[in-house]
């Protein structure tokens, strides 16, 4: 996995492939660059490359002001599954969020990713809400990191 670059986005390329990535897993929930450069505010947001090729992104969420939860998502696109980049990322995210004070770490995934909740669960999240945003149809799982 030595060609495997992580990188924040920072320009309107990187913005681009993040977008890309997060809107081909979450199709329910497409962003914008406008909605994902504010995100990029507050969230650290990264994006992954094997050599030029992108393979996937993530999102850490930091505690908010006097609560210990960061939450950690680790996307990576379907043809480049299995081969360990999500284990990079997820890796990656959790350092993040501790350096962030993160006592307690979450995920969500959307309930329709099959491959995204048992990469939860292989990892020791386990369940604890599922909900349903406003007009959505596909609910979301909340998960906890045991």
């Amino acid at each position: 996995m030595t060609d495997l670059r992580i990188q924040q986005p920072h320009d309107d390329a990187t913005f681009a492939d993040w977008q890309y990535v997060h809107n081909a897993i979450i199709p329910a929930h497409l962003l914008s660059i406008e909605e994902i450069r504010e995100r990029a505010q507050r969230n650290h947001l990264e994006v992954a490359y094997l050599g030029d090729v992108l393979v996937g992104c993530s999102t850490v969420r930091p505690p908010a002001e006097g609560t210990p939860t960061a939450t950690v998502i680790a996307r990576v696109l379907a043809p480049h599954r299995g081969r360990g980049f999500g284990e990079e990322l997820y890796a990656r995210g959790i350092a993040r969020a501790r350096e962030c004070g993160a006592e307690v770490i979450e995920t969500v995934v959307l309930s329709s990713n099959e491959d995204g909740l048992r990469f939860a669960h292989k990892h020791g999240f386990a369940e604890i809400e599922r909900y349903l945003l406003p007009g959505d149809t596909v609910p979301w799982i909340d998960l906890r990191l045991s």
